[in-house]
């Protein structure tokens, strides 16, 4: 669940105005399952006047001179990179890796898998609810702090706020990291059915299920007392029952008869909360996360005596599977042999691998501090490497008589397009061994 936003969006003059969170809080898993690395104090992320750790690494490198000065435009509204991307404000952590990527909108190409995807849930939406669902897939992705969070009832001090996971434009203004985060404004604006999709930002660890920026579709649908009177049930019993019903259907559009089962869950917004899972591929595959939306939501926004629902989903988790897509990276790869593989309309096209090219291995061992974080060492690799870097893995750590902790990362390089060469592999690594170095304050061993 990760104006409308358009107000919140005139960020020209600064954004200071504005506004499924990792995965604990968030609807929709993000881009995988995949356990999370471990995480640190959050006291250390709440000090405004220190320098956040995450203002690191990835500004070492600029993804390229044109890319850095031009402005994009997302719903109508330019975005410079001087709104997003301000080294010398120690509350931003916004590298140029991720400024690169606003205003791409995956999820609006029709001929791309993520597209595709959206309008094939758009068309079971408007075959079965026809009109009621407005649609919104282009609004801005800088939001405030409090329609990120305090929206949507994340705890003052829940890990998602921490300078470790978000990316902060200033103390007041995040990239969102849900779709969530425009719920209340399209509720105070008088919407009661709809549907949200835009690309989310998280600092996130490296692999080929997880990528900084991904997508999610969040659904929302309010229910006043006339809805449910007469129906024997309670207006929360209601909701609940017409969610489960409205995402079966929606699991069966998009997968076939498959088994379905319902596990219930926790998420800050909604009361009770579920999980939908389904039996596929031989395994039983998390597909999304919904609930009856908590009170206080409803309330703040003008729907008193009203029950509604919601849910979130990532787009590239579902993609993935539907599609045979081995790596996240692949979704933003410009590549024909990729890109030419997909049609609009046609879901569940099995991706056909082009490239066999091995990856080449590095090894990195240092004395880690007590700041050090594995999301921040994440950002300097991608800010040196970018898509070329595949994994980050942690391989082994120790600590010596003097309390002294050591860690030893591996990092796999590896393009999906082309062969590369042990010069270029050997420059990212002594490049990415500095910035560690010098931006982490580690001791390489």
């Amino acid at each position: 669940m990760r104006p409308l936003i358009r107000s919140a969006c005139r960020l020209r003059a600064r954004v200071r105005a504005m506004a499924t969170l990792p995965a604990a809080a968030a609807f929709s898993p993000s881009s995988s399952a995949a356990a999370r690395p471990p995480r640190i104090p959050l006291a250390r992320f709440f000090l405004p006047s220190a320098p956040p750790p995450a203002a690191l690494g990835a500004r070492a490198l600029r993804t390229s001179a044109a890319a850095a000065a031009a402005a994009v435009e997302v719903g109508g509204v330019k975005i410079a990179r001087e709104d997003v991307v301000r080294e010398e404000d120690p509350t931003n952590n916004v590298p140029d890796t991720i400024y690169s990527k606003i205003g791409l909108q995956l999820h609006r190409r029709d001929n791309h898998p993520l597209g595709i995807l959206k309008n094939t849930i758009y068309d079971y939406f408007d075959k079965n609810f026809s009109g009621q669902f407005n649609k919104f897939d282009d609004l801005c992705p800088l939001v405030s702090v409090k329609q990120n969070f305090d929206d949507v009832l994340v705890p003052a001090d829940h890990i998602s706020r921490s300078y470790n996971d978000t990316y902060y434009v200033d103390v007041q203004t995040v990239l969102r990291c849900h779709t969530s985060a425009h719920q209340a404004e399209l509720l105070r604006d008088g919407h009661t059915h709809f549907l949200v999709t835009g690309d989310v930002y998280r600092r996130d660890s490296i692999d080929s299920t997880h990528y900084p920026v991904f997508h999610q579709m969040e659904g929302f649908r309010v229910f006043s007392p006339d809805d449910w009177s007469g129906s024997g049930m309670d207006g929360t019993a209601y909701a609940a029952a017409d969610l489960k019903k409205t995402l079966e259907g929606l699991a069966k559009h998009l997968f076939g008869a498959v088994e379905m089962r319902w596990v219930d869950t926790y998420f800050p917004f909604t009361n009770p909360s579920f999980e939908l899972e389904i039996y596929f591929q031989d395994d039983w595959l998390e597909v999304l996360g919904c609930g009856v939306t908590e009170q206080e939501i409803l309330k703040s926004n003008g729907r008193t005596d009203h029950v509604a629902w919601a849910f979130g989903l990532g787009l590239e988790r579902l993609a993935m599977v539907l599609f045979d897509i081995p790596d996240i990276r692949l979704f933003w790869s410009n590549d024909q042999r990729f890109t030419s593989q997909f049609s609009e309309g046609k879901l569940g096209v099995k991706f056909k691998p082009f490239s066999k090219f091995p990856p080449c291995y590095k090894d990195m061992s240092f004395w880690i501090n007590e700041e050090f974080t594995e999301n921040n060492l994440c950002e300097v690799v991608r800010g040196i490497a970018g898509d070329l870097v595949e994994e980050v893995k942690l391989i082994d750590n120790f600590t010596n008589k003097k309390g002294l902790t050591s860690h030893c990362y591996r990092i796999a390089y590896r393009s999906m397009e082309r062969s590369l060469t042990d010069e270029e592999i050997n420059d990212m690594q002594w490049n990415v061994r500095e910035e560690v170095k010098n931006k982490l304050k580690v001791e390489l061993r």
